[in-house]
């Protein structure tokens, strides 16, 4: 037919829907093929070779970090698959520990010199670096507990962490439970330990009491994400995301966190930019980097890492928008 392919194997251009029609796909596909249509000039499909730019960067402290950073759920397991039950567990047998260091190895090849993972795949990330050399910094979801502040934050340090921050639920638990203190004191250990220390969270609420109150993290790590995908956020649904089973949304006001993060002269990571896979890549970090946010984290199995480096440099060459960088 001539058409180009897109990345998850679907049919583009103006012929694709009545293509996809003829081969028989599902509803789900149709909704997508019109959405990926507007993602025409996304580069093909690749895991070969690396671009020829390094991907810009910003700082963090002392950290330089590039713009487009690896998210860690897809090779940790930790999937967002709404009610697919068996997506936790395919990733998982995808992404075996060599799958993993390709997958890595991509990364810094195509100017990814970063990753946010949790705690556990520390191991993986540092018999990559023994065994192939590579030199990709570890952004660490700390894990504290109220019984126990400093265990779990203290072995990802041991263990080579570059940053560590406040993973996103714990932030939102603990600033709807009115727990400033275990914020403040969390942000100060990591700090005494010479990293940079971060708040993580899904609710805006978060950095607001963060900045209301002085905590004073180096950076932040705050979702956004548009709110007009087929699976997004309905009327009937206002849980907090930590609260929300149905698994479908993680920025509740988007319009509202570009406009506070606007007055935050702190480093933001947006995540989630992607709603988890249900936003193009190019819409998806086109409208993170224009609301405001200095960093992307981007979940990435190998085959996406060549293709979303590229996006994310063509973006950022040619990038108007209203906050000042801030790393």
């Amino acid at each position: 037919m001539g058409n180009e392919m897109d990345r998850r194997g679907f049919l583009k251009g103006s012929v694709a829907a009545s293509a996809g029609m003829a081969f028989g796909v599902s509803r789900e596909e149709e909704i997508l093929l019109r959405q990926l249509a507007q993602n025409t000039n996304s580069p093909a499909p690749t895991g070969g070779p690396a671009l020829k730019a390094a991907l810009p960067k910003g700082r963090i402290r002392d950290l330089e970090v590039s713009r487009l950073i690896c998210g860690g759920n897809l090779i940790g397991g930790w999937a967002h698959s709404r009610d697919l039950i068996y997506v936790s567990r395919l990733f998982k047998a995808y992404n075996t520990d060599e799958k993993i260091m390709d997958t890595l190895e991509l990364c810094e090849q195509n100017g990814i010199n970063a990753i946010i993972t949790n705690p556990v795949s520390g191991d993986v990330i540092n018999r990559y670096k023994r065994e192939r050399g590579g030199t990709i910094q570890w952004i660490v979801e700390g894990h504290p507990t109220e019984k126990d502040m400093t265990t779990d934050i203290q072995k990802s340090i041991d263990n080579g962490a570059a940053a560590v921050y406040i993973q996103g639920a714990i932030g939102d638990r603990w600033i709807r439970q009115g727990r400033m203190d275990l914020v403040q004191q969390t942000v100060s250990f990591v700090k005494e330990n010479g990293l940079p220390a971060g708040v993580g969270a899904h609710q805006l609420a978060v950095p607001v009491a963060c900045e209301k109150d002085g905590v004073d993290p180096d950076f932040y790590v705050k979702t956004l994400h548009r709110g007009d995908y087929w699976s997004a956020q309905r009327p009937d649904q206002n849980k907090d995301v930590v609260d929300n089973f149905a698994d479908n949304y993680w920025s509740m006001t988007p319009e509202e966190t570009i406009a506070f993060m606007a007055t935050v002269e702190k480093p933001w990571i947006a995540f989630k930019v992607l709603a988890a896979g249900a936003i193009p890549p190019r819409r998806g970090f086109e409208y993170a980097f224009k609301g405001g946010a200095d960093f992307i984290c981007v979940g990435m199995f190998d085959f996406h890492v060549a293709e979303d480096a590229a996006i994310a440099n063509e973006i950022l060459a040619s990038l108007e928008r209203e906050r000042p960088w801030r790393a």
